[in-house]
């Protein structure tokens, strides 16, 4: 992938106000619960909030720099990171791969305000609003974010809108690997008592992930294709603290499921400090579509 000329200065315009997605319904692929990530559960103000996006971040940050970096990620490059978190793959995009600009977005950019890197624009938006539209950008980047979020099909769209010419629209979310095959176990049980609790109450859905090569097709884009990787499990890791740690601040969602109660929860974070631990962590599939015209492979 060649570099790119830098694009029209002006096509960055600031967003409109926020806005919430669609009317209360009830849960399902494209439908709202009435609650909502960052608000309900994992309110960014809350203590400890910060430290449990980098568990996530020392599991996956290197995984996603290698898939951005194979993809021709580099100088030239104008980048979108959305739902940013604490800004790790922003700083590393202009660190590690010299790509030109990155703007960081985020609903809440409390984590990112105090990051002072040259080439990084910090903005607090919603990527749901109808007038988010600041692009485009050779690369557009999402992770763990549309699998909290209903009108997916819609949102997937309006990321590829945001591309530039021969750019990329990257997005990487969850895969359950659980199943009714998985031996019964403390760890087992919070698993699918966290997937359905947070569904139920926040939206999130990754039943249709696996679809995100055919609904990248769908938006416009080829080729496509996609990857998965899973981290170990292994005591004191960190996908292990994540895991513990978003147990523990959506308890009261797994256990309003019937599936745990409080001492389920607790045994599940014990097993994931044991040596006794054998499991897959639910997996992180990334899929990749490219826009075509100028500029492309």
């Amino acid at each position: 992938m060649k570099a790119f000329d830098d694009p029209d200065p002006d096509a960055d315009a600031d967003p409109g106000p926020d806005a919430d997605p669609g009317p209360d319904a009830e849960p399902g692929p494209d439908a709202d619960p009435g609650g909502h990530y960052g608000e309900t559960f994992f309110r960014p103000d809350a203590a400890g909030e910060g430290e449990r996006i980098d568990f996530g971040a020392l599991a996956y940050d290197d995984i996603t720099m290698a898939r951005l970096r194979a993809l021709g990620v580099g100088p030239g490059w104008r980048c979108l990171d959305v739902g940013a978190g604490t800004g790790t793959v922003s700083r590393r995009l202009l660190d590690e791969a010299g790509v030109t600009s990155v703007l960081a977005v985020d609903r809440d950019v409390r984590f990112l305000g105090g990051l002072s890197v040259p080439g990084l624009d910090v903005r607090e938006a919603d990527i749901t609003g109808p007038d988010f539209a600041p692009g485009p950008f050779h690369l557009v980047h999402a992770r763990f974010v549309l699998m909290h979020l209903p009108e997916r099909d819609r949102l997937i769209g309006a990321l590829a809108g945001l591309v530039a010419p021969g750019g990329v629209l990257v997005l990487s979310d969850a895969v359950d690997l659980t199943s009714d095959r998985t031996p019964g176990t403390a760890y087992t049980a919070a698993m699918r008592a966290m997937w359905q609790g947070l569904g139920a109450t926040i939206g999130t859905d990754v039943s249709w992930v696996p679809s995100y090569p055919r609904l990248l097709r769908e938006a416009g884009l080829g080729p496509v294709a996609a990857e998965i990787h899973v981290p170990p499990l292994l005591p004191g890791s960190p996908i292990s603290r994540f895991w513990a740690d978003t147990w523990e601040r959506s308890r009261e969602a797994m256990v309003s499921t019937g599936l745990v109660d409080d001492a389920a929860v607790d045994a599940a974070v014990r097993y994931l400090d044991s040596d006794e631990c054998a499991a897959l962590s639910a997996g992180m599939l990334t899929a990749w579509g490219w826009k075509p015209g100028e500029g492309s492979r």
